[in-house]
């Protein structure tokens, strides 16, 4: 038996699920690390801590099987998006935290650069807008504030990463600075119209280009690695994102996929087509293989299982995720509580860095129950959003009428109900709901020799559960609209 081991290096936790000769994952290793909050709207990681639970991960996982390093075709990375890390070359030391994607200490920078005018050429060669979230201006705040930085950056003595590129350095011994073309489109600096990054959008930021991984196909050869005991090779990686549209097979243009983990992104394939989005929604690359680039459209949430671990770290009303499902059941139907979990600023298609959480419709019977049912229909909610904004951007006739969904959310069957309810659309979940890890794990067992073609892969996809709307066209309607009105509530506050 020869299997591919997936890493999947998260926002919260790092797994590594090693897939058989048939696809289907068979023995995995998962480990949580801390997350810091130094300042309101901060959020950092130890680089050091995504790297060696990454380590233990591969190795548990192989421990578990029984497996060596003789057994592994090859490694799939795939990963946290937008979250940026830089360090020495000579050392490998980063030289402060890994700055997360959630982070939002760069919104005046952001706000600077679109008074100043450079959005819409910023958005026409990136596909993405100026706001916190991409790398670009947290490489930026890293040069200017830590001491030094930005003069060792111009002689070359560091490296910029996205998580794929800071996990390839370790685990080639330094020998390997690069990073795939999806992680590459999120950085801010990448043009993903010419397939390289751009000179002059580096230049505006001062970012020295010395600084900035070679850029490769999502199924090249990214090096290998003898941290499991024998060279094994990289043969493919994507970030978590784009893995999990291919690990759900949106190969054709139309296909729709949604993911819910610490965040909510839906993916909408667009074949060749660049979509340059009339509602705030993003440009992106979904995957590119030998060469050929394929677009997508991406709607973006910062908090869709993060509203779940608020409601256990931050609040203690729960000691397990899975609570929330019989909370939500069991809820007060007489009280229509709203939480815009805008606890790192609104994501697509508002784009308000500076807005946080708020409830709406508390009531004096209002309990955990209820914030537990308003945490999970934040999730529908903001999905509607996105897919409005899709409606508004995509050919409808195009657009597929089924929504593919995946992540630890997808779980939670009153939640994917309410989502067919919200959304008016049938939600269809796969067996595999590791799609993020199932699908780097196929570009790189296809680039082993042992995986089969995109259209093989696509027919061995398998529903696990279809929801189909229950809910009234007009208290649909009445839903939403109340939904609407806390956004706008959120904002003007």
């Amino acid at each position: 038996m020869r299997y591919v081991l997936a890493l999947d290096q998260g926002t919260t936790s790092t797994r590594a699920i090693l897939f058989d000769e048939d696809l289907r994952p068979v023995f995995s290793a998962q480990e949580e690390f801390e997350q810091h909050f130094p300042h309101s709207g901060w959020v950092e990681h130890e680089a050091d801590d995504l790297w060696q639970t990454s380590l233990r991960t591969m190795r548990g996982a192989m421990e578990k099987g029984g497996v060596t390093a003789g057994d592994v075709a090859a490694i799939g990375i795939t990963n946290q998006r937008e979250t940026t890390v830089i360090w020495d070359r000579a050392t490998g030391k980063p030289i402060h935290r890994a700055i997360v994607w959630q982070d939002r200490r760069t919104a005046e920078v952001c706000e600077a650069l679109k008074e100043a005018g450079h959005e819409p050429m910023v958005t026409e060669r990136t596909g993405l807008l100026l706001d916190p979230y991409f790398s670009g201006t947290k490489v930026k705040w890293l040069l200017d504030n830590v001491e030094g930085a930005q003069a060792r950056a111009e002689a070359g003595e560091l490296a910029f990463g996205t998580i794929d590129s800071w996990l390839i350095w370790n685990m080639t011994g330094g020998k390997a600075h690069v990073c795939d073309a999806t992680n590459a489109a999120r950085t801010l600096l990448y043009n993903i119209r010419r397939g390289e990054w751009d000179a002059e959008i580096c230049a505006l930021l001062d970012i020295p280009m010395t600084l900035l991984p070679e850029v490769k196909d999502c199924d090249a050869e990214f090096g290998s690695t003898d941290v499991l005991g024998g060279e094994t090779p990289i043969l493919g990686v994507a970030g978590d994102q784009q893995a999990a549209t291919v690990g759900q097979a949106c190969f054709e243009p139309g296909m729709l996929k949604s993911t819910y983990g610490t965040g909510c992104f839906a993916l909408l394939n667009t074949g060749d087509t660049l979509v340059q989005s009339q509602n705030r929604l993003l440009g992106t690359i979904a995957y590119q293989f030998g060469g050929k680039v394929t677009y997508a459209l991406e709607g973006s949430i910062f908090i869709a299982g993060a509203a779940v671990q608020w409601l256990r770290d931050g609040m203690g009303m729960i000691e397990d995720a899975k609570e929330t499902q019989a909370m939500a059941e069991a809820a007060d139907e007489g009280q229509n509580v709203i939480l815009v979990p805008a606890f790192t600023g609104l994501g697509a298609p508002h784009w308000s860095p500076n807005s946080r959480g708020a409830i709406f419709g508390l009531t004096r019977n209002t309990g955990p129950k209820e914030l537990a049912r308003a945490a999970l229909q934040s999730v529908g909610y903001q999905t509607r959003d996105l897919i409005e904004a899709m409606r508004n951007d995509w050919d409808t006739r195009a657009l597929g009428t089924v929504l593919r969904v995946d992540g630890g959310m997808a779980f939670s069957d009153w939640t994917m109900q309410f989502l067919a309810d919200i959304c008016g659309a049938q939600v269809d979940r796969p067996e595999v709901l590791e799609t993020t890890a199932l699908g780097v794990a196929w570009i790189a067992g296809k680039g082993a020799g042992i995986y089969p073609d995109a259209e093989e892969f696509a027919k061995g996809w398998a529903l696990d559960r279809r929801f189909e709307p229950a809910m009234g066209k007009a208290e649909r309607s009445a839903l939403y609209q109340g939904w609407s009105r806390a956004v706008k509530g959120t904002l003007g506050y």
